[in-house]
C-alpha cells in the first residue's frame, strides 16, 4: 500500500472513534421519574427533561420563587408525562421566562425534592403565527 492510502484509513479511523464518542454523549428527552431513578442509582449525568411551566386555570404562570438577590430563582415545570416538580436555577431569571410555551431544563437531582437546571432552553410563541388578516372592503 502507498503511504497516501495509510494515511487516509488512519484519518478515517479517527474520524469513526470520534463519532462514535460524540454519539455516546447525546441526550434524548427524559421525565423527572428517569432523572430520579438515575440519581437513586448514584449516576450524576446531567439529563433533559422537557415540559411546561405550571400554570393556574386562568393560565398564568405560578410556582416561581425568585431570590433576593434575583441572581437565583425556583419554579414549578409539569414534564411531558404529567409530574410536577419544583426546579432550581443558579442564574436570574431569562428573559420572556413567563411567556414561554415549551421549557427544557438540563440537569439532575442533588436532593430528593428538588432538581438542579444548569441550563433552561425555551420555546417561546413565535411572532410569525398566522393569523387571520382582514382587508378594507371585503
Amino acid at each position: 500500500m502507498k503511504k497516501g492510502h495509510i494515511l487516509g484509513l488512519g484519518i478515517i479511523a479517527i474520524a469513526i472513534v470520534i463519532i462514535v464518542s460524540m454519539l455516546g454523549d447525546a441526550s434524548t428527552y427524559e421525565s423527572f421519574a428517569t432523572a430520579k431513578e438515575m440519581k437513586i442509582k448514584g449516576e450524576e449525568k446531567a439529563i433533559h427533561v422537557v415540559g411546561q411551566l405550571k400554570k393556574s386555570e386562568m393560565g398564568e404562570v405560578e410556582g416561581i420563587e425568585v431570590n433576593e438577590n434575583k441572581t437565583s430563582f425556583y419554579f414549578m415545570m409539569v414534564d411531558n408525562d404529567g409530574t410536577e416538580q419544583r426546579v432550581f436555577y443558579n442564574e436570574p431569571i431569562p428573559a420572556d421566562f413567563h411567556r414561554s410555551e415549551q421549557v427544557v431544563v438540563i440537569g439532575a437531582y442533588k436532593s430528593d425534592e428538588i432538581f438542579l437546571a444548569d441550563k433552561i432552553l425555551m420555546k417561546c410563541p413565535s411572532k410569525y403565527q398566522e393569523t387571520e388578516v382582514s382587508t378594507a372592503g371585503m
